[in-house]
C-alpha cells in the first residue's frame, strides 16, 4: 500500500488522486465526508462511544512545483508548492501531465564566481520537456498545471525504503489500516489537503471534529547522516518513531507526551524524541481552532525529506503500528 500511495502524485492543491485512492480503500468500512476544501474526514465506529472524541490526522499532499510562465524555447518556468530547497531539484526528473522533463541550469562552467557560490534560485532554474519553442509546449502543458517528482519506490540495504512522498503518505498508510481494523471506541479519521502549504486542511476539519484529544502521524526530518554528531543528529532511522514535545509551531500537551514515553516503556516499544525544536505540522493548526485540542505528534524519521529520494526504516514503520495499537486505548478514558 505504501508503494502505490507514494506513486500517486498530489501535491497541494491537487490531491484528487491521493483522496480517490483513500476512498477507494475505506469506503466500506467507515463512514466518510469530503470537505469543500477537499479533506476526507472519516468516522470509524468502534464497539463503544468513548467520553472523548479522538481524532487521527495525516496530510494527503506532497511538495511539487506548479508551471508559472513557458518561455520563447519551450522552457518551463516554475515555483515550488511547499518547502523544498533547491539544491535538491537540479537535474531531476519530473513529471508534467504524464510527460517527462528535466530541471535544468545554466553549466557550471557557464557560472559567475558569484554564481558557483550560491545555491540556484528557482527563478533560474527551467524544466525542459524536450520542446523546441512555446507554441509545442503549450500543446502539452498549461499555466497553473502541477509538476512531480519522477522517483522510483524500492528497499535497499538493511530494510530501508526509498521513495517520493513518504512525508506524508506513511501517515496515510497507517490510518487505513487503523481504519480497516476492529476498534474498541468511534474514532475521527482526517486525511487532510494543503499541508505543505500552512496546515489549511487541519484548520478546516480540525473546525468540524472538534475534537478532544488529537494524534498527528507524520514524517520528520532526519539528521543521522556523515559527519553530524550528538544533538544535530535530531532524531535517527531505527530508534522507533519520534514523539516530539515541541516544533516550530507547536508545544505538544505535556501530558499525552509523558504517556507516550511511560507506555512504549512499559510495552518495550521503541521510540524516540527530536533533539531540535525546528518544522512543524497540522497540530500547528488543529490546536487552536475552536475549542482547541490537546495535540501529539508520532512522525516517522525520514531522510532527505522533500526531496524525491526521501529515506526511512521498514522498522521504524513497524514499531509506529505496534506503538498505536497500545497507546490509542488509553486516549479514551
Amino acid at each position: 500500500m505504501l508503494n502505490e500511495l507514494c506513486q500517486l502524485c498530489g501535491t497541494s492543491g491537487d490531491e484528487k488522486n491521493v483522496r480517490d485512492y483513500i476512498i477507494n480503500q475505506i469506503k466500506d468500512c467507515c463512514e466518510y465526508t469530503v470537505d469543500p476544501l477537499g479533506s476526507v474526514i472519516a468516522l470509524k465506529k468502534g464497539r463503544k462511544v468513548p467520553a472523548k472524541k479522538v481524532m487521527l490526522c495525516a496530510h494527503m499532499d506532497e511538495v511539487g512545483f506548479i508551471i508559472t510562465d513557458i518561455d520563447d524555447d519551450g522552457y518551463l518556468k516554475f515555483a515550488p508548492v511547499g518547502g523544498i530547497d533547491s539544491k535538491v531539484v537540479c537535474d531531476r526528473v519530473v513529471t508534467v501531465n504524464s510527460v517527462k522533463g528535466v530541471i535544468g541550469l545554466k553549466p557550471v562552467h557557464l557560472l559567475s564566481d558569484d554564481e558557483k557560490n550560491k545555491s540556484p534560485d528557482f527563478k533560474s532554474l527551467r524544466i525542459d520537456i524536450g520542446a523546441g519553442s512555446k507554441e509545442i509546449a503549450e500543446k502539452y502543458v498549461s499555466l497553473g498545471d502541477y509538476a512531480y517528482f519522477s522517483s522510483d519506490y524500492y528497499t535497499f540495504g538493511d530494510g530501508y525504503i526509498k521513495s517520493k512522498a513518504l512525508d506524508d503518505r506513511i501517515g496515510c498508510m497507517l490510518m487505513i489500516e487503523l481504519i480497516k481494523s476492529d476498534l474498541e471506541y468511534d474514532t475521527y479519521f482526517c486525511f487532510n489537503v494543503q499541508e505543505e502549504v500552512g496546515l489549511r486542511g487541519a484548520a478546516c476539519t480540525s473546525y468540524t471534529v472538534q475534537s478532544d484529544i488529537s494524534v498527528v502521524l507524520e514524517a520528520t526530518t532526519a539528521g543521522d547522516l556523515c559527519g553530524v554528531t550528538g544533538g544535530d543528529r535530531v532524531c535517527v532511522l531505527g530508534n522507533g518513531p519520534v514523539i516530539s514535545f515541541m516544533d516550530g509551531r507547536t508545544i505538544y500537551d505535556k501530558e499525552l507526551y509523558n504517556l507516550a514515553m511511560n507506555t512504549a516503556k512499559e510495552n518495550n516499544i521503541p521510540v524516540q524524541t527530536k533533539t531540535a525544536i525546528a518544522g512543524g505540522n497540522d497540530a500547528g493548526a488543529i490546536q487552536t481552532r475552536g475549542k482547541g485540542s490537546r495535540v501529539i505528534a508520532i512522525s516517522l524519521a525520514c531522510r532527505y525529506i522533500h526531496s524525491p529520494s526521501s529515506v526511512v526504516k521498514s522498522s521504524d514503520i513497524d514499531s509506529a503500528r505496534a506503538f498505536l495499537n497500545v497507546f490509542l486505548p488509553k486516549l479514551y478514558d
